[in-house]
């Protein structure tokens, strides 16, 4: 375990996190809603520190980044939990996993150190903190990012974009290179299906593009839960208003863990991309 930066120490033996927007009041044994940050006598500490479930080379394609390198490789690395709860989460099995859950207890050891290593021994230039939401493991996720800048290694984070700003203006400086999923343009959505705050992710992205990282956004299509065509507009709008130029992927889902949905049409998928022509420059469709 490490100690965890951006949280208060209040009374009672009691910690508040300030990472992400539920800033959780967390009692001494206890994690907030992300499950892997927890309050050890008083102090937040992250539970999954070094503690990585998912390593991988991945194509960078698949993060999906078009825009960034295509054609390269990269190493690809996660642990446990998340701060959404998305009922159709497509990743659950470790997302929505705890720190005392096997999958976590089974996780392999990989420093950040090791992690620099792996990309070295086979001779990656590129470094993704991805599968589950990486903010959750925001201290490893930082330490592995400053060291790979070190050694010339580009950085990427795909993420849902729930960090409050302070935390990200700090880790802005070691990536190089973002994909944010927008579930949605609807409050109530990311409410009552994610369990979390669409306006936390907009300023994520603005936050994004002020600082002139490189960036593509996520769309997962769900037929009947957002697949209202103004709000996609608006969505659309909204990216166009922060560049026409930022890749944007829309993505099929498939029925996965809670929530009782169908695989996406294709003809409405097709429908969507048609709409995203009108704004964006670079629409793509994925998972067909």
């Amino acid at each position: 375990m490490k100690e965890a930066k951006y949280y208060i120490e209040e009374q009672g033996g009691k910690v508040t996190c300030l990472l992400c927007p539920h800033e959780c009041v967390i009692v001494n044994g206890k994690t907030g809603v992300c499950g892997v940050r927890k309050n050890v006598d008083g102090k937040l500490v992250s539970a999954v520190y070094s503690r990585a479930v998912s390593v991988n080379i991945d194509p960078i394609e698949k993060k999906p980044l078009y825009h960034f390198y295509p054609g390269s490789e990269i190493l690809s690395f996660g642990t446990v939990g998340c701060n959404l709860s998305c009922s159709f989460c497509q990743n659950f099995d470790i997302s929505q996993a705890d720190e005392s859950s096997p999958i976590a207890q089974s996780a392999a050891h990989y420093s950040p150190e090791d992690i620099v290593n792996l990309c070295r021994k086979y001779n990656l230039k590129f470094l993704a903190f991805t599968y589950n939401e990486p903010t959750v493991f925001y201290e490893y996720m930082l330490d592995t990012a400053k060291l790979a800048k070190q050694q010339g290694i580009h950085t990427v984070v795909v993420s849902n974009g729930q960090i409050n700003p302070e935390p990200l203006k700090e880790l802005i400086e070691y990536i190089d290179a973002f994909n944010i999923d927008l579930k949605s343009f609807n409050e109530d959505f990311y409410k009552k299906i994610c369990k979390g705050y669409l306006q936390t992710t907009l300023d994520t992205i603005r936050i994004i593009s002020e600082y002139k990282k490189h960036l593509e956004i996520t769309f997962l299509l769900i037929e009947n839960y957002n697949d209202n065509t103004e709000e996609f507009e608006n969505m659309c709008r909204f990216i166009q208003s922060l560049d026409s130029s930022i890749p944007f992927h829309i993505s099929r889902a498939f029925p996965r863990y809670k929530l009782k949905m169908n695989v996406t049409p294709k003809s409405l998928l097709d429908k969507f991309s048609g709409i995203a022509k009108n704004y964006l420059k670079f629409v793509y469709i994925g998972n067909i």
